[in-house]
């Protein structure tokens, strides 16, 4: 097979969004790591951490959906009709995720929380928006809101840290309004208006597709434990302070996540269509080949991190052994590289029951873990729980991925994986008569 030159240049495009983005908030992270106490960056740490929370929500209920059927709408009218559902669920889901952060920081010492909330809720909405529009083929308004979001957050954050007293809260309100000003690039460079209905047929629509979306959200919320009960867990039991070397460190892998959002956004419309035309050969032999490429870069980009982290001090990092920290987290980011590809081959299939139990297996794995770590052992080793449970997501995303191709590639030797044997096995519910 040959390699999706296409896709290379469509990647291409959209790491250049994704990496200014990347870039940005590295640098900010770097700056912080530098100006705050080891308690106020614990709370930024914290309050990024929420931002990913609302993104996988969003990326769960609003995006991935809205690009699956968008990409298998055959005329404009169901693209326009998906588009206006899925973008007033995202709205509302922004705004549970403003309230909910709000709250937390608040109690975790945030002197209000309100700044962490505005910012949480305008960076899920434009995830969405953005996803939306690469659902679309518009890359480039894409990435030229992209850049308005950067240049916008780099003047405003500049000007906070410079100017402000209180650099925490103004951090986030700026934040907040370079979200807000990319969110506006985004709708005038469309020139689509942006239409929220919550009228019955909007409402119909987004009910009909639940049955399968409910099993996303349980998905969005077990992948959340799984995914971040470390820095919840940490800040919970040991306090934010503690957290600040761990975010210090991890913050420095984050454009690894950035990529592979922007792998899933460049591949998962084009395997849509693929799987659609029942191409099934073709889209396990680039979920192969993608997978290799980013175990690759992953490794030799961790490699390369091991080798600055030496150079960074800050009072944040409280003496904290950064290279052993390092270590565990190269061993958290390489699993989430490689199953990239098999998640978007079991969401495109709607098979997200199968990936809310992958994720509810990480999501259990990882909190007992971590918890005995933090038990009987300094926080840096709960890294080590959490890179136990990105493993069995791996493992098991591959595993489901792999029986559901080959028995769509062979109708006639249909094969039971462990969870489907075992779910016949066990009688959920009566037969109905």
């Amino acid at each position: 097979m040959k390699f999706p030159v296409h896709l290379v240049r469509r990647l291409v495009l959209m790491v250049g969004g994704e990496a200014m983005q990347s870039g940005f908030h590295f640098a900010l992270n770097i700056a912080l790591l530098h100006m705050l106490s080891a308690q106020g960056y614990g709370l930024f740490a914290i309050g990024m951490v929420m931002g990913g929370v609302g993104l996988s929500y969003i990326r769960s209920l609003t995006a991935v959906p809205a690009s699956i059927w968008m990409g298998k709408s055959t005329n404009s009218a169901g693209v326009d009709a998906h588009d206006v559902a899925f973008g007033t669920a995202a709205l509302v889901v922004s705004l549970l995720m403003a309230g909910s952060t709000a709250i937390l920081m608040h109690l975790l010492g945030d002197p209000s929380g309100i700044a962490a909330g505005c910012f949480v809720g305008a960076w899920s909405l434009r995830s969405h928006m953005r996803t939306a529009l690469f659902a679309r083929r518009q890359q480039v308004i894409v990435s030229i809101s992209d850049a308005a979001f950067t240049i916008t957050g780099i003047i405003l954050t500049g000007l906070t840290m410079w100017l402000a007293k209180d650099a925490l809260q103004t951090v986030f309100y700026a934040l907040a309004a370079a979200n807000l000003l990319g969110i506006v690039v985004l709708v005038r460079l469309a020139r689509r208006t942006p239409r929220i209905s919550f009228r019955m047929p909007t409402r119909r629509r987004y009910t009909r597709l639940w049955p399968q979306l409910r099993w996303s959200a349980f998905s969005a919320t077990t992948t959340n434990i799984q995914g971040q009960c470390l820095a919840l867990l940490v800040a919970g039991i040991a306090g934010p302070a503690a957290y600040a070397p761990l975010a210090a460190v991890l913050v420095l892998f984050a454009p690894l996540r950035i990529i592979s959002l922007a792998l899933f956004n460049m591949t998962q419309p084009e395997l849509a269509k693929l799987m659609r035309n029942n191409e099934t050969s073709r889209v396990w032999a680039q979920a192969k080949i993608w997978s290799l490429v980013m175990g690759i870069g992953g490794l030799v980009y961790g490699c390369a991190i091991l080798f600055v982290l030496p150079m960074i001090k800050s009072q944040a990092l409280q003496d904290a052994s950064v290279g052993f920290i390092g270590l565990f987290v190269i061993a958290n980011f390489i699993p989430v590289m490689l199953y990239v590809m098999p998640r978007i081959i079991l969401e495109i299939l709607g098979d997200f029951r199968t990936v809310a139990f992958i994720t509810t297996g990480g999501a259990i794995i990882g909190l007992t873990l971590i918890a005995i770590l933090l038990a009987i052992a300094p926080p840096p080793w709960s890294l080590l729980g959490s890179a136990v449970s990105e493993i069995f997501v791996l493992a098991a995303s591959w595993y489901f991925a792999s029986h559901r191709i080959w028995n769509i590639e062979h109708p006639d030797q249909q094969r039971d994986s462990w969870l489907g044997g075992w779910r016949r096995s066990v009688p959920f519910a009566p037969v109905k008569r």
